[in-house]
């Protein structure tokens, strides 16, 4: 990757206030980075209470900041576990951040999906790199919101300017035609020219891919149901349970992933119910999902990023619930992919009648799959990643990359145009 046999460091941070999304999609960059060059490190800054139970190659590390917790109905935060206010908090994550890139000095930075971080946290990271000449990467999933909401969080957040002044490039982890996580933003050209869209990010089983061993047993097909974090999965849980309850004779058992932060009561509650039936199985949490999506005949989500990353990476028949509060991004994307023919959707805003989710699971397992839309680069993000890392870091005082490898056959993202 690197044009110099002098080893490279890249810096990741993910903010991690809620759920697996953001820690699962840098696992996968920082992994994807490594792969394509063993000469590379790379540490992460994370606040997820939860990035230790992940497996990571070698010359792959972390630094855990205090966590924060977002209040699914609020879209306030608070400390996760010290008992001090989220000021306080705030104040050592964002030293923490600076004093960490001060001293491992990356030669390229990439921050995931918030430009200035939680509560503008990593601003002073961006300007001590800035002056060092170090580039500076955003990272967009493909959805972020509403257009119209997002515009207004961004001017609040002052986001645009960090955009225009501070980075080097944003990379989007999607295409275009698909979904733009930007649409209705009013940006400068130069942001608008610097932004690139490299595909969905790949997911791969792991070497030793095994399936939990709860499920070891496991007596035929299942359709793998699965909430993410589960902080905010409860209605999906309890939708799919009202179907089997309301008809027990539906031909495919089903294993339920909760989450490691739906809460307690939640899931003992879930746990009785699903008791009662010899087909249905639960987990709490695996840090290896992608085993159980392998061996699923058919996978029900909400939707977020990285599942959707790996439904389209496994091939797996979908069925997604988008959430809809308090953003809008996981209904858009269910939205576009629909319209694509990768998945089938179910829009809980119309209601969650029992007999509409047992009818969908009936059919889930004879619908398309999603290879049978063509469409091409939609899996081409880490390869893509790699590719823009690599020329960042050899040439870090240069402009945004430019699109080439046209004569050549190579396949690179996509630049945005206005």
């Amino acid at each position: 990757m690197s044009g110099t046999s002098r080893p490279k460091r890249v810096l990741l941070y993910s903010h991690d206030s809620y759920g697996l999304g953001h820690v699962s999609r840098c696992r996968t960059i920082a992994n994807a980075i490594v792969e394509a060059d063993s000469s590379m490190s790379v540490l992460i800054l994370s606040g997820s209470p939860v990035i230790g139970s992940y497996e990571f190659r070698s010359g792959i590390d972390f630094v855990r900041i205090p966590g924060v917790v977002k209040q699914i109905d609020t879209g306030e935060y608070d400390s996760a576990n010290l008992r001090v206010g989220v000021e306080h908090t705030m104040e050592m994550r964002t030293r923490i951040i600076r004093d960490t890139a001060d001293i491992y000095r990356p030669d390229l930075f990439i921050v995931d999906k918030e430009p200035l971080g939680l509560r503008a946290e990593v601003l002073p990271t961006l300007e001590l790199l800035k002056s060092r000449g170090v580039p500076l990467v955003m990272g967009l999933r493909d959805v972020m919101d509403d257009p119209a909401q997002l515009a207004v969080e961004w001017e609040h957040k002052n986001v645009v300017p960090a955009l225009r002044d501070l980075y080097d490039e944003i990379w989007v982890y999607g295409l275009p035609h698909l979904c733009n996580p930007m649409a209705g933003i009013d940006l400068p050209r130069s942001v608008t020219h610097k932004t690139i869209y490299t595909g969905y990010l790949r997911r791969d089983l792991p070497l030793h891919a095994d399936i939990p061993h709860e499920l070891e047993d496991n007596p035929g097909p299942f359709i793998l149901v699965t909430t993410g974090g589960g902080g905010d999965g409860v209605d999906l849980i309890d939708w799919v349970l009202r179907a089997y309850e309301h008809d027990p004779n539906i031909p495919y058992g089903a294993v339920i992933v909760f989450g490691p932060f739906m809460s307690g009561a939640a899931r003992e509650s879930f746990k009785e119910r699903a008791s009662k039936f010899r087909h249905l199985r639960t987990l709490t949490f695996t840090n290896n999902l992608g085993a159980l999506m392998d061996r699923a005949a058919g996978v029900v989500s909400m939707g977020g990023y990285n599942t959707f990353c790996e439904i389209l990476s496994f091939d797996k028949r979908a069925l997604i619930v988008p959430r809809t509060r308090p953003r809008l991004e996981q209904l858009i994307r269910a939205e576009a992919a629909r319209h694509a023919g990768l998945i089938e959707m179910l829009d809980p805003e119309r209601g969650r009648d029992a007999q509409v989710m047992a009818t969908a699971l009936r059919q889930l397992p004879q619908q398309g799959l999603p290879s049978d839309a063509i469409i091409p680069g939609l899996l081409d993000g880490l390869p893509n990643v790699c590719r823009l890392v690599g020329r960042r870091i050899a040439h870090p005082h240069r402009g945004p990359a430019s699109v080439e490898g046209a004569a050549t056959g190579e396949h690179l993202p996509v630049r945005a145009r206005l």
